[in-house]
């Protein structure tokens, strides 16, 4: 049966290509092992590649992880053991989910991993829905800013000289003789 948060199917040959990534991230990169790592290299944008194993107990340990990945526009993939999983990297233990941060000598594996994952099984509705997120955002031009010393020189013309501030009276008498 399959797990709520497994958003799709990968093929055995992609599963052999991950394993054999995750191989060389450990040995000339850098990753970070269980869902607790994951979850804290993916929300601050140090992973580069994420794998998921499909026989998590319980799903909730893991379920979080493909929103995230998503959100942060971070590629992932399943693998349908977490003892393979483990074994991938050198562990004796079971793990339930890997983040590559570096990916070393593994980046042209994870990129054919990424190619075939994104490319046979995610829908074209999903990319399209990214789309306009990435679209560039107007940008603010800063308004010229100012001093209240220099706002009244601008007001008056340049070819009149300052005046002295006259009485309501002397004003009247201005305009009627005008």
């Amino acid at each position: 049966m399959a797990k709520s948060y497994v958003k799709f199917e990968v093929s055995n040959e992609v599963v052999a290509k991950t394993y054999e990534a995750l191989q060389l991230a450990k040995q000339s990169g850098s990753v970070k092992k269980g869902a607790n790592e994951v979850t804290k290299s993916v929300e601050r944008g140090l992973a580069t590649f994420v794998v998921i194993a499909t026989d998590v107990e319980p799903e909730e340990v893991v379920m979080h992880i493909p929103m995230i990945c998503e959100q942060k526009k971070i590629a992932y993939t399943y693998v349908p053991s977490k003892q393979e999983l483990g074994k991938s990297i050198g562990l004796i233990v079971p793990c339930a989910a890997i983040a590559v941060e570096n990916q070393g000598t593994a980046t042209a594996v994870i990129k054919d991993v990424i190619g075939r994952v994104t490319g046979s099984s995610r829908t074209a509705a999903s990319k399209a829905s990214a789309a306009p997120s990435e679209q560039p955002k107007a940008e603010k031009k800063p308004k010229p800013r100012v001093s209240k010393k220099e706002a009244p020189a601008q007001q008056q013309p340049a070819e009149q000289p300052a005046q002295a501030p006259q009485t309501a009276g002397a004003q009247e008498a201005e305009k009627t003789t005008e």
